[in-house]
C-alpha cells in the first residue's frame, strides 16, 4: 500500500493562488462594462410602461394612448357591447378566443391598435360589428378586438396590463 505525503504550502503556492485571484478580478473588471452596456438605457425603461387614467373615459368611448411607439386602444364598453361580444360562438371565429380571455374586467378592453394584416391603424366604432375597421384592406374587428371579416389572420393583440386602481391602468 502506497502512502501519500502532503507537502506544506510554500510561498510559491501562495503567490500562485494570489496571482490567479488577481487575474479573475482583472477579467471581471474588463468584462463588466461590456456586459453592462447591453442593458436598456433609461429612455427605453421609461417607455416600457404607460399609465392611463380611465376615470374620465365615458362609457362607449375609445381612447388611444401610445405605448412603446404603438397605438393602444382603451375602450370603455357598454353593456350591449359586452353582451354582443360574449354571445359570439367561438367556432365562428378565425382566431378563436373568448371575450373573457381577452379582458380583465368586462367593461374595459385594452388592445394594441395595429391591424394584424399589414400593420395599419384601424378606425374605432366602424364596421359591421361596431368594433374597428381597417380601411386599407377591409379587415373588420368586433367589440372584443377579434377578427370577423377581411384578410387579417389574427385578433388585435392584447398587451400586458394591470389595474393599478379603479381609475388607473398600467400597460406594460
Amino acid at each position: 500500500m502506497a502512502t501519500a505525503t502532503i507537502d506544506a504550502p510554500t510561498r510559491r503556492d501562495f503567490l500562485f493562488i494570489a496571482t490567479g485571484a488577481m487575474g479573475v478580478v482583472a477579467a471581471g473588471s474588463v468584462l463588466w462594462p461590456l456586459i453592462d452596456q447591453m442593458n436598456p438605457d433609461a429612455s427605453t425603461l421609461a417607455a416600457a410602461t404607460t399609465e392611463v387614467d380611465i376615470g374620465n373615459i365615458a362609457e362607449g368611448q375609445i381612447v388611444t394612448v401610445k405605448w412603446r411607439g404603438k397605438p393602444v386602444f382603451v375602450r370603455h364598453r357598454t353593456k350591449k357591447e359586452i353582451s354582443d361580444a360574449e354571445a359570439v360562438p367561438v367556432s365562428e371565429l378565425r382566431d378563436p378566443q373568448t371575450d373573457q380571455s381577452r379582458v380583465q374586467k368586462p367593461e374595459w378592453l385594452v388592445v394594441i391598435g395595429i391591424c394584424t394584416h399589414l400593420g395599419c391603424v384601424p378606425i374605432g366604432h366602424e364596421g359591421q360589428y361596431e368594433g374597428w375597421f381597417c380601411p386599407c384592406h377591409g379587415s373588420v374587428y368586433d367589440t372584443s378586438g377579434r377578427i370577423r371579416q377581411g384578410p387579417a389572420p389574427l385578433n388585435l393583440a392584447v398587451p400586458a396590463y394591470r389595474f393599478v386602481s379603479d381609475t388607473k391602468i398600467s400597460i406594460g
